[in-house]
């Protein structure tokens, strides 16, 4: 399937590689369909793209690259919805605010993105762990 993306202009993808937000994505509910796209060659940084609208993609990245130490609990909720049945099939990405200079680009930690790498369905959680903040610089982990 052909999309159209902010970053890498049109785009193949497969079917199969696509997320399924059955909820969306806070400030997004009618955006279901996501797919992971590579920022650029062996780059930290991933795109999650919506899959119909082209201009919405945000920066996304392993939390476990720049926060050593980051960790929680998923709700019983959650792990029933994206049908978790171990914890090898849960694959976390955080959203990042990108910033001039990068050395201010932040992760938002108090909401990650689980995802079921079996079969791809995924939700945007907001943690009720105050240690996690929606801005923790990643160039001060």
């Amino acid at each position: 399937m052909i999309i159209q993306t902010r970053y890498h202009g049109e785009t193949a993808i497969h079917e199969e590689e696509i997320l399924s937000f059955e909820n969306g994505l806070p400030g997004f509910l009618n955006e279901k369909k996501f797919a992971i796209l590579p920022l650029s060659e062996d780059s930290p940084f991933l795109v999650l793209q919506s899959v119909s609208t082209e201009e919405l993609a945000f920066i996304v990245t392993s939390p476990f690259l720049f926060f050593k130490d980051y960790e929680f609990d998923l709700d019983e909720a959650t792990t029933e919805m994206l049908e978790l049945e171990s914890t090898e099939d849960v694959e976390v990405i955080v959203l990042l605010t990108i910033e001039e200079p990068f050395e201010k680009t932040t992760a938002n930690l108090k909401a990650p993105v689980i995802v079921n790498r079996k079969n791809k369905l995924a939700k945007q959680v907001i943690l009720q762990d105050a240690a996690y903040q929606t801005k923790h610089l990643i160039g001060g982990a």
